[in-house]
């Protein structure tokens, strides 16, 4: 086997920032499937060879392999946990990809750690299936997140609320750091340990942080941006998070941590999927709104890093709080502008017109008293030869038909050609998601019977989800009534 090279940044941090621990040997590893184009691109193409299921396991270690359980804090639903940590999840290293980018390799389910609480750091089989689909599908659509390396079997049982079989994820990303790593040192007064988490944040993600007056601040309105863009493009397809806790929001901007996450299919504001999200505090409607709280938490921590230590505290400690609160009054508007831009390439909209938030607020709101199709809507909306399927996907089509006048005086407004612009409607609107009754089914098929068919055949198909396939019909239909999902788990 060739010899990989990895350049471990985060072990070289203090101790304080992780705990060496390795992977917990599992009974009978087996390879479920294998992302060998994101293999090759990382440069881990040697993987598929003879020791590639007990590696993707965790049973054998690569040479230069670091294993670390990382640190961090976190506000779950409100509530501050100064101690989480990975408890199910173990860094082994970091690799430079051929876009000269570094990428972290996490294994997920590989065994307990110095974090696990009492948790047996396992993961049951579903919750692997789920973020692999969900992960891929979102990149393929083109939405920042982790992604998904490999998926093998354990050959153990875990116990959940009843023995199921356990599963093990392999997953990339570029960066694991989340904003409950730095509430974590944050809530021990550690300030020197803030500075070097942001100086390291500021080295290997927002280096153009470096150029500015203040780097921290610069580091802070960096991060701000790419979390209004990345939940702006969760709305614009109808993502729900589920659990979006501060220990499950990236630094870098990716989404992550698939847990009781789901794609809405009949649209409405206040779906909510999580079993434990009882509140809907994480509803689809309020994650722009949980964006800045959580960005908020995050300048607490950083806030002393944003004073121009001019001798006098009381006026540095004013003058970074307004530096912090301009930055978090920006986010709405950046989320705005981000969420607008994408429901205008839905629409076809490629100028800019004052009206076009009302116009797509009317839409969103008919689609809403109806609970039409979310997907649905907007590809019917982008073919030339669907209007009768999108006028039945509401009670009261009169109503869809004014709109749809409406939209089409706008358009007129366009400088691009009709093809133009149905163009761009089909590249931002995808044919197919990874709907909630279809991954359960692909879920239950592997847990349930040993067959992961299923589950290859819903992968295949959303590697190209905006292109029509042929023989694909029933992955673009929404759930029959005995087929609705209502509530999604947490993998613990």
């Amino acid at each position: 086997m060739t010899i990989l090279l990895f350049d471990n940044s985060y072990a070289k941090l203090a101790s304080t920032f992780y705990r060496e621990c390795n992977p917990t040997p599992v009974a009978n590893p087996d390879l479920i499937q294998f992302n060998q184009t994101l293999a090759d691109f990382l440069g881990l193409e040697d993987l598929h060879l003879e020791r590639q299921q007990e590696v993707l396991a965790g049973n054998t270690l690569l040479e230069g392999f670091q294993p670390i359980a990382m640190t961090y804090a976190g506000h779950q639903f409100g509530h501050f946990n100064s101690q989480l940590g990975d408890g199910r999840a173990i860094l082994l290293g970091e690799v430079i990809a051929a876009d000269q980018t570094r990428y972290f390799i996490q294994l997920k389910g590989s065994g307990r750690t110095p974090f696990s609480r009492g948790g047996d750091g396992r993961s049951a089989l579903g919750p692997v299936l789920r973020e692999y689909l969900l992960s891929e599908a979102m990149h393929q659509l083109g939405i920042a997140t982790t992604r998904a390396l490999a998926a093998v079997t354990t050959g153990e049982e875990v116990a959940r609320d009843q023995l199921v079989a356990g599963g093990i994820l392999m997953r990339v990303a570029k960066g694991f750091v989340r904003v409950g790593t730095f509430e974590y040192f944050s809530a021990r007064n550690d300030l020197s340990s803030i500075q070097q988490l942001a100086d390291y944040e500021i080295e290997h993600h927002y280096p153009n942080a470096k150029q500015e007056e203040n780097r921290y601040i610069a580091l802070f309105s960096g991060i701000v941006d790419r979390q209004a863009k990345l939940i702006a493009s969760w709305m614009n397809i109808g993502f729900i998070h589920g659990v979006m806790n501060t220990d499950n929001m990236s630094i870098v901007g990716e989404t992550i941590d698939y847990g009781p996450c789901a794609f809405m299919d009949g649209f409405h504001y206040q779906q909510v999927f999580s079993s434990i999200d009882r509140q809907a505090r994480y509803a689809y409607h309020n994650q722009a709104t949980i964006g800045q709280w959580n960005l908020t938490r995050l300048a607490e921590a950083l806030l002393p890093l944003f004073s121009d230590d001019t001798g006098d505290e009381d006026k540095d400690v004013k003058a970074a709080v307004k530096q912090a609160e301009d930055i978090l009054n920006d986010y709405s508007k950046r989320y705005k502008d981000y969420w607008l831009a994408g429901m205008r390439r839905k629409l076809g909209l490629l100028e800019v017109y004052p009206q076009d938030q009302e116009l797509t607020q009317e839409l969103l709101d008919l689609m809403h008293q109806d609970q039409a199709d979310f997907t649905l809507v907007f590809f019917y909306l982008s073919q030339d030869d669907k209007q009768a399927q999108l006028m039945a996907l509401f009670t009261q089509p009169e109503k869809l038909a004014k709109w749809l006048e409406k939209w089409q005086q706008r358009c007129v407004l366009e400088n691009g050609t009709e093809k133009e612009r149905k163009a761009i409607m089909r590249s931002a609107n995808p044919v197919y998601i990874p709907r909630n009754h279809q991954v359960e089914a692909a879920i239950r098929a592997a847990e349930d019977h040993q067959d992961f068919s299923v589950f290859h055949a819903l992968h295949q198909v959303l590697q190209t989800p905006y292109t029509l396939q042929p023989d694909k019909e029933q992955y673009q239909l929404p759930p029959k009534p005995e087929e609705v999902v209502q509530q999604t788990f947490c993998g613990t």
